[in-house]
């Protein structure tokens, strides 16, 4: 459940200062008592007041003219910088009691970006200064205020970061406007700053021009530059206006998003007069509350709406939390997402099950699976009379069980071959033999379906081998073996399998897997029930024309094999033909940063019957299906790409005579008009649309071509070309890709993570 915080500006503190009712309270105890009244969990409150902006203007800004004694302030400020720290009189918080239910708020005028090098210097004392009387109280968590100078946004990633080292326990989040590049261009809308003229004064010559960076891309170089530090989280800030464009606000998704700064001005009246959000920041709302952040509600008592009181805000907040479609889900009994609580964003090795024999309670999970066992149930095959089944990897025998009910409803003779390797669970499969099935309609038999022989050759061979990716868990592999048991009109169920792939980014999974602390951890594809993710790509064809859409498929897989060379025992020779790759491009419309890969699948059983935990398909073929989470390739390092970018992503799965793995590479292509491209140095002949030597038309700049060209860096693209209807099916003339960026191999040879055979 997300929690609420009531602000407190200075301006209410001085107010509740003047009551006279306040007895041994302070005016910070009774902010907190007042604000559990009326529902909030936590207060947000100044930790600092104006008298220490007035000392530290006055110590660090100097101005000869309004200071004539510029020496003794000067060996004043020293001293300070020396010793920092605070008078009585300057805090708004000094008791421990005070802090229990607080969020401090860093001082809003520190100018950690200041295009003055000293100014930076001062404030980011005063900030070590605010930080560590926060942590004297014990607080757990501080909210910094935000950056407002983009061409200094490192100096105050750098500053922060400084902070996280000093301070090792505290959680340092930092305010983020969700989406404001104009005021953000103009300058900060926070407190008027103590150093405006420094602001104001003309650049020097060789100043950087003013970046296009957006308010998200600040966000990626502050993490950046802390280095990911799993203690820096955001404050995202809906002051309005928010972006139309939804992919956009899918960015904050895959981030550490702590807190919502929701002031009163971002709601509206409705026709009574109560105070509610415009639609799009109701969606929004609905969505990032997955995230169950702590929603901090600003201005709440100044009155602005006409009916329902300081309470009306958090209660419609709260409204918009009940009908969020993610927290409805994970409240609902029989959904993945409520099978799924506390494994979101989880990293789990994939299963072995070639290799180890699975545990009791492995299998019992699986088997609380309504969905999957209703759709193998429900396929219809061919009707033969009598009819043999075999069950390869019948495990405790939920399919068996399944394949008797078909069988009875059919009302057709049948006979069931249940194979099993497991000693420990072929002891579950003797016991409901003997007291559920019988001889006269099962027989089982132990052993490896690869090298087991069956007593006859069967009608129809059903398993359930597949992995998160469909062939991880070796079903290929498995039933290479296990279909000489096939007549040959026989049926395999699944009949095929087909892998997805889609670009990812998220935060949290990135920390995940670096927390390991082994660097093969990164070349590990793991199962995970994915929560904090945003997938960067969409279904767009890209500038270029190239871009397939939003998940795209890599390989699939068919059973039995057709035409395939086998030795006299019906087996594969070699291992080779179950090798695949796939060289994929996608579109990505938006900047953002590439943390991995996620993998999904899509099966056939027969006919129309299938199972699919593909994003886009899965809730038409199998809803609620709770066996498999889909499959995360996470990558060393990040990857940025700008926006309407294009993202070519190669993988392969590898085998040899002992096991089976995944490599992945990726490359970043940026699109720009061919008639920009003057020299030969900007042509990457790797790139897929590189023209080749011959085709100069293509390099030349179309009459009928115009083209605007803004930043890359922009979250809502600006590089706009209008071509002529008539295009190459590859290629679009009057375009050429350039190559930005690209990854490390991942697990050459299997070096990091494998599937033994």
């Amino acid at each position: 459940m997300p929690a609420f915080s009531s602000h407190y500006a200075l301006e209410d503190i001085a107010e509740l200062s003047r009551r006279d009712d306040l007895g041994d309270e302070t005016p910070v105890l009774r902010a907190t008592s007042d604000a559990r009244s009326v529902g909030y969990d936590t207060v947000c409150v100044p930790l600092t007041n104006e008298k220490w902006k007035a000392r530290w203007r006055e110590l660090c800004i100097l101005n000869p003219e309004e200071s004539p004694d510029k020496l003794s302030i000067e060996q004043r400020a020293e001293a300070w910088r020396s010793k920092p720290a605070f008078f009585r009189d300057e805090v708004t918080i000094s008791r421990l009691e005070e802090a229990e239910c607080l969020i401090p708020l860093i001082s809003d005028w520190l100018e950690l970006d200041a295009a003055d090098d000293w100014v930076r210097h001062d404030a980011e004392i005063a900030l070590q200064q605010e930080l560590a009387f926060a942590s004297y109280l014990n607080a757990q968590c501080a909210i910094l205020p935000p950056p407002s100078n983009r061409t200094q946004v490192g100096s105050y990633a750098r500053a922060i970061n400084a902070c996280l080292t000093s301070l090792p326990f505290m959680e340092l989040s930092v305010r983020i406007p969700i989406y404001d590049p104009s005021s953000v261009l103009q300058g900060p809308s926070r407190s008027p700053s103590p150093v405006e003229s420094t602001r104001s004064d003309p650049a020097p010559s060789g100043t950087p021009p003013e970046s296009n960076m957006t308010t998200w891309e600040m966000w990626d170089t502050i993490r950046t530059i802390c280095g990911y530090n799993p203690r820096l989280t955001l404050v995202l800030d809906l002051t309005p206006p928010l972006p139309l464009s939804s992919s956009v606000l899918d960015q904050w998704s895959a981030e550490p998003v702590r807190h919502l700064w929701l002031p009163a001005s971002a709601f509206i009246a409705n026709a009574k007069g109560y105070p509610v959000l415009p639609k799009g920041t109701q969606s929004f709302i609905r969505n990032i509350m997955k995230l169950q952040p702590n929603v901090i509600l600003s201005g709440t008592r100044a009155n602005k709406h006409a009916c329902g009181g300081e309470a009306a805000y958090s209660q419609y907040v709260r409204h918009l939390e009940k009908t969020s479609p993610a927290v409805k889900a994970a409240h609902t009994a029989g959904t993945v997402e409520n099978f799924a609580q506390g494994y979101q964003d989880y990293l789990q090795a994939p299963l072995q099950p070639l290799m180890d024999n699975l545990q009791s309670i492995t299998y019992q999970t699986f088997e609380q699976d309504p969905v999957k066992y209703r759709n193998y149930e429900e396929v219809r095959t061919p009707s033969l009379s009598p009819c043999t089944l075999c069950v390869a990897g019948a495990g405790r025998g939920p399919l068996v069980a399944r394949a008797l009910t078909a069988i009875a409803r059919s009302k057709r003779e049948a006979f069931v071959y249940a194979v099993e390797k497991n000693p420990n669970a072929y002891v579950t499969l003797q016991e409901r033999h003997r007291d559920e099935w019988g001889d006269e309609k099962v027989k089982l038999l132990y052993g490896d379906m690869r090298t087991l022989d069956v007593p006859e050759k069967v009608d129809i061979l059903i398993s359930e081998l597949l992995g998160s990716f469909g062939d991880n868990e070796l079903s290929p592999e498995c039933l290479d073996g296990a279909s000489r048991f096939l007549k040959p009109e026989g049926i395999s169920i699944p009949s095929s399998y087909t892998a997805y792939v889609a670009p990812l980014s998220s935060s949290k999974l990135y920390n995940e897997t670096r927390a390991m602390k082994d660097p093969k951890s990164m070349e590990t594809p793991y199962v995970v029930m994915l929560h904090a993710i945003n997938i960067l790509s969409d279904d767009g064809g890209g500038i270029s024309g190239t871009c397939g859409p939003r998940i795209q498929e890599c390989w699939e897989f068919e059973h039995p094999r057709k035409d395939a060379a086998l030795t006299d025992q019906g087996l594969p020779l070699t291992n080779s033909h179950n090798a695949r790759s796939a060289k994929l491009t996608f579109h990505i419309p938006n900047a953002g940063v590439l943390h991995g890969f996620a993998g999904y699948f899509e099966a056939v059983l027969y006919g129309h019957v299938g199972l699919s935990i593909h994003p886009d398909r899965m809730a038409q073929i199998s809803k609620d299906m709770l066996s498999w989470f889909p499959l995360f390739f996470p990558l060393k390092e990040p990857l940025y790409l700008p926006a309407d970018s294009e993202l070519t992503v190669s993988l392969w799965r590898l085998t040899d005579t002992r096991k089976v793995w995944y490599e992945w590479f990726a490359e970043a292509f940026l699109p720009v008009p061919s008639s920009s491209v003057h020299s030969p140095i900007w042509r990457d002949t790797l790139s897929p649309m590189s023209p080749s030597a011959d085709s100069s038309s293509f390099l030349s700049p179309m009459v009928s071509t115009p083209t605007v060209v803004t930043s890359p860096l922009l979250d809502v693209p600006q590089l706009t070309l209008e071509l002529p209807p008539q295009q190459p099916e590859r290629q679009k003339e009057g375009v050429s890709l350039v190559k930005i960026s690209q990854t490390a191999l991942h697990n050459p040879g299997g070096q990091s993570s494998w599937i033994g055979l």
